[in-house]
């Protein structure tokens, strides 16, 4: 009998292939889900409190390579993990300019959860796999890996990445992302519904379907196309009064400084427009609150409100030019 070897596949078939291999284990092992492992915390968080469990002491900078997260986004990531009780800094003994991560109690805790789930989930699937199979699955896997590995290492920043930055009007697709943003916020902590987040979308379209105008202004906080926090001032120049409207950060920008930036912006505009500026917010939000009196905003006026579809203790306050 001859012996035939079976021809070898196109290298185009081989990637379509591939491809598809890796998005199905994406999907499967659950990155598509908006938390992983069976914890409360994206896929991000979740690589976060695996490698500083792993490394405990490991720097955010090491921590962002292995990640392959850039500065700012290593820098949210490890701050919210922190808000959380997940992880703590330490300074660092041999330069006390630089910081080291830690679990905490909780944190360590979480990745031994995570750690029986993502055993219990492999473990599974081998069990439908004759052991040749799984060396041979461990050994390719393991090259596709390194020469994924080698490829990202050689790379910069991708040419169509656009870093964030403030810009000022309509944007494509910004009704989309704030009204997501406020409801993606309100409903996890305050149980906003529907209501709400038809309110915002149906608002924000008129108020943008109006510009541009002088009394009308939008400024929006962007990454690579996508809004992640906004502020308006919707202003009535015949009375001299301002409404400021749909200030939102998303939570992984928090503590960024983004917030603050954009109520800059606003307060110079009303400022060489308008005599008071005024919004409505509710009792609970205690950091917005904070920024507001910060900027001179005092509250004005305080009783209990359903505007947004749920009982709340409706609050407005005013800011007056000196």
């Amino acid at each position: 009998m001859d012996l035939v070897d079976i021809p070898a596949k196109s290298r185009e078939a081989t990637i379509l292939e591939l491809r598809d291999f890796s998005r199905r284990l994406v999907r499967e092992l659950g990155f598509m889900r908006a938390t992983l492992a069976d914890s409360d915390l994206a896929p991000s968080a979740v690589h976060a409190i695996i490698e500083i469990g792993a490394q405990p002491g490991i720097s955010a900078k090491d921590l962002g390579n292995i990640l392959r997260l850039d500065k700012s986004n290593t820098s949210r990531q490890v701050a919210r993990l922190e808000a959380g009780g997940l992880v703590e800094r330490k300074t660092a003994s041999e330069d006390a300019r630089s910081s080291e991560l830690y679990l905490t109690e909780a944190g360590q805790k979480l990745r031994k959860k995570i750690d029986r789930f993502a055993t219990d989930q492999v473990s599974n699937a081998l069990r439908r796999m004759v052991p040749a199979d799984q060396q041979a699955l461990v050994r390719s896997l393991a090259l596709y890996a390194d020469a994924l590995t080698q490829g990202n290492a050689v790379k910069t920043a991708p040419a169509d990445a656009v870093p964030g930055r403030i810009l000022e009007g309509y944007q494509r697709g910004c009704i989309g992302d704030v009204a997501s943003l406020h409801a993606r916020f309100y409903s996890e902590h305050w149980g906003f519904g529907a209501f709400f987040e038809k309110k915002v979308a149906t608002e924000l379209a008129e108020f943008i379907g109006k510009m541009p105008a002088d009394d009308k202004a939008l400024w929006l906080y962007a990454e690579n196309g996508r809004s992640l926090a906004s502020l308006a001032i919707d202003g009535d120049d015949e009375q001299g009064i301002a409404h400021l409207r749909w200030f939102i950060v998303d939570d992984t920008l928090r503590g960024s400084g983004v917030g603050r930036q954009l109520m800059s912006h606003a307060m110079k505009f009303v400022d060489e427009r308008y005599r008071e500026t005024y919004l409505w917010t509710f009792k609970g939000l205690d950091a917005a609150r904070h920024l507001y009196e910060s900027f001179g905003f005092q509250l004005v006026d305080e009783s209990e409100g359903t505007q947004w579809g749920t009982r709340v203790t409706e609050q407005r306050f005013s800011r007056c030019l000196a």
